[in-house]
């Protein structure tokens, strides 16, 4: 594998960006990688990297990419879009059909704000439950992500998780205090969590499938029972569907296992692989945001004309049930060819092979599973052209331009790790 161009930009890029990446799984370390891949364009189910080496892409930017890279109408709508101007400041009608869109497929959404990024929509929601509330405490679960947001860093997945950072420098005791962590899947110690803290609770916040830790699908009845529990302790139940959003279903987590949260954060999908997110509910809710309402909440680049354009045009096509067909049958030939060599597990599709002896329920499952084995694996299936996410703790995606052939070369890439 040639690598000369990608150690030039390495280079460059330590020099001028900490730790040279923007985000920091991207640096590869945890997967014992000196220096990450520079990608250089994309199509399809396939990536290329600066030195002209190929990768069936398995990543798919983190999720966002379901008809895959550099998809024909997606970027039709886009240059439409930039063609009119890229950004105003003010209202645009865009913005309404997008908001349109995710109101027509999201069971909890009456009225929705758009925002730039998960982080912002996960703070604002945030802010919003403790405004209705009147309250300030939050129960969120070990090994769930949800932006880094100071209060909810404690105990994350995903980056937090992979580089073991248990919290982080420069978020105050004080802004945590009112953090309350329990275990993904134990309903009992949340149910003590809300009997103890239920008259200061304003919110539970969950990933409904987790997917920060790898996938980890919730236990039957865990979501019933949040529900349960927040609707007798007046508490708002906020459902983080930045990566289950029209991705397990059109509707999402809630749409797929029939349980309504008040509220909920999206992203990814929703901005058809440009920067956006939103988050929504009952309008009653909402309407407590400004301008009609007193919980301030504002962005100059929200509602941007080229993501909406993009979301619009990936969500208008996720009207067809064909799309999730595909991804089911994709993903489940996916995990049947992986099983033989770890525990696997899918949610529609979002997929982990855990190194793991037995399924992984919980943060603490997760925590001990045998990432030295996957970085091995990890850098074996980057030799043989196979891209998976540079984490034992993130997911697989497949999108609709994955193939057959593209599924049979993964899983005897992985054969060949484990048969040596």
């Amino acid at each position: 594998m040639a690598l000369r161009q990608r150690t030039d930009r390495w280079r460059r890029a330590t020099s001028l960006i900490p730790g040279g990446v923007s985000s920091p799984v991207r640096a590869m370390r945890s997967v014992g990688l000196d220096e990450p891949v520079f990608v250089a364009r994309g199509e399809g189910a396939w990536v290329e990297d600066v030195d002209g080496n190929r990768y069936v892409d398995w990543v798919q930017s983190w999720g966002p990419l379901v008809f895959g890279h550099a998809d024909q109408e997606t970027l039709a709508a886009v240059h439409a879009a930039a063609d009119r101007g890229t950004t105003f400041g003010a209202p645009t009608e865009a913005e309404v059909e997008l908001a349109a869109e995710i109101a027509d497929a999201v069971p909890s959404v009456e009225m929705v704000r758009l925002v730039g990024s998960g982080t912002e929509a996960s703070m604002s929601a945030l802010r919003l439950a403790r405004a209705v509330t009147r309250r300030d405490r939050v129960i969120k679960f070990a090994g769930c992500y949800h932006g880094h947001v100071d209060a909810l860093l404690a105990r994350a997945g995903s980056g937090v998780m992979t580089l073991g950072i248990p919290s982080t420098p420069g978020v105050t005791a004080g802004v945590t205090a009112d953090t309350i962590v329990c275990g993904f899947n134990d309903v009992d110690g949340v149910a003590a969590a809300c009997e103890h803290y239920g008259e200061g609770l304003a919110a539970i916040v969950v990933e409904p499938v987790a997917g920060n830790m790898g996938c980890v699908p919730p236990a039957p009845g865990f979501l019933e029972a949040l529900r349960m529990l927040t609707d007798a302790t007046g508490a708002l139940l906020v459902f983080d569907e930045v990566m289950t959003g029209f991705r397990v279903a059109r509707g999402g987590a809630q749409e797929r296992y029939g349980v309504t949260p008040d509220l909920t954060i999206l992203g990814k999908i929703v901005g058809g692989g440009l920067p956006a997110a939103a988050f929504g509910g009952r309008a009653e809710l909402m309407e407590r945001l400004a301008p009609v309402g007193d919980v301030y909440q504002a962005g100059t680049l929200a509602g941007n004309p080229l993501a909406t354009a993009a979301g619009i045009s990936v969500l208008r096509r996720l009207r067809d049930p064909a799309v999730y067909e595909e991804l089911e049958r994709l993903g489940s030939r996916l995990e049947e060819g992986l099983a033989p060599f770890g525990a696997v597990q899918r949610v529609g599709g979002m997929l982990t092979l855990f190194c793991h002896d037995g399924p992984v329920a919980s943060y603490d499952d997760a925590s001990a599973c045998d990432t030295e084995r996957f970085g091995a694996l990890f850098r074996h299936l980057l030799d043989a052209g196979v891209y998976v996410p540079p984490s034992q703790f993130e997911c697989l995606f497949p999108s609709t331009a994955h193939t057959d052939e593209n599924v049979d070369r993964t899983v005897e890439a992985v054969r060949a790790f484990f048969d040596s």
